[in-house]
């Protein structure tokens, strides 16, 4: 139950996070607020384990898994999700994407043997339900063809292997820490590789209102992103990845509370943040 928590607490996390990110984005860009975000974390986290831990772990077999994992995830995915979004459009693109509980089950089977029970089949359904009622938009229809379909399904998918990458390193050094250190570096390296060589580096300029609410969003990802490792190594990855997915429940959430006349939460929203709450409970009442 202690890891089911922790991954509940991590999506909360992912959920200030965003709340943060929203309001600095008014006058600055995505890539300066992964910039930032990204930035701040190695300095946080590899002064602790600098001042903690003997660079040993650098030559362990897990920094393989740490390395292709930081390479799936967030540069593989989150491309292939946003050709997704020019393909289809959000409207689609987003529930699509909120497909990863099923391939978390699914892998969790084939790779860890592990023996999911009704509860969490039922719950995970219910999570990937509300997904599509949260995500979806009502009208606004627009041509596409099924193929398209692929690209954020895709996403999902390799989102679930970089999660298991993340699993398997962890099963060779249970250290949360030295996983959010070179995973979030390799991050770092692969957004600064592609911002000089497509010349957006005037992007990562922001302006000082910006980068408070980005610098306050960073340390909190920085919190989101340990429990994170922590929920993985802890619990089962069927379990596990289907509470990391609840991140939009938070949003939803925290929408109501900090950005009322910002954000529009309606009655299918609503609907699928209860459907997530029931999803929830399934899963943590097994």
């Amino acid at each position: 139950m202690f890891a089911e928590i922790i991954a509940i607490c991590s999506a909360m996390g992912w959920a200030g996070d965003s709340i943060l990110v929203r309001f600095g984005l008014r006058k600055s860009n995505i890539f300066a607020a992964m910039f930032v975000s990204y930035a701040v974390s190695i300095a946080c986290v590899w002064a602790y384990l600098l001042a903690t831990t003997s660079l040993e772990f650098l030559k362990s077999p897990a920094m393989i898994y740490y390395v292709i994992s930081g390479c799936l995830q967030p540069l593989i995915a989150r491309a292939l999700y946003y050709e997704g979004i020019t393909r289809i459009g959000v409207a689609r693109a987003g529930p699509l994407r909120g497909v990863e509980p099923f391939f978390a089950v699914l892998a969790a089977m084939i790779v860890f043997a592990e023996q999911p029970g009704l509860l969490v089949y039922l719950g995970t359904t219910f999570i990937v339900a509300s997904l599509w009622l949260i995500s979806g938009k009502h009208g606004g229809d627009t041509n596409w063809r099924l193929i398209d379909a692929v690209f954020p399904i895709s996403a999902a998918l390799i989102s679930t292997i970089s999660q298991t990458l993340r699993k398997q390193a962890l099963a060779i050094i249970p250290d949360p820490f030295i996983a959010v250190a070179v995973v979030t570096t390799v991050s770092l390296i692969l957004l600064l590789a592609f911002v000089f060589t497509t010349g957006r580096t005037g992007q990562l300029r922001m302006e000082r209102n910006s980068f408070k609410f980005f610098f306050a969003a960073a340390l909190i990802a920085v919190a989101a992103q340990i429990l994170n490792f922590m929920a993985l190594g802890r619990g089962q990855l069927s379990v596990i990845i289907p509470l990391l997915n609840t991140t939009p429940l938070f949003t939803v959430l925290f929408s109501l509370l900090f950005l009322r006349g910002i954000e529009i939460v309606n009655s299918r929203i609503l609907l699928g943040a209860g459907l997530m709450v029931a999803g929830v409970v399934l899963i943590t009442s097994r």
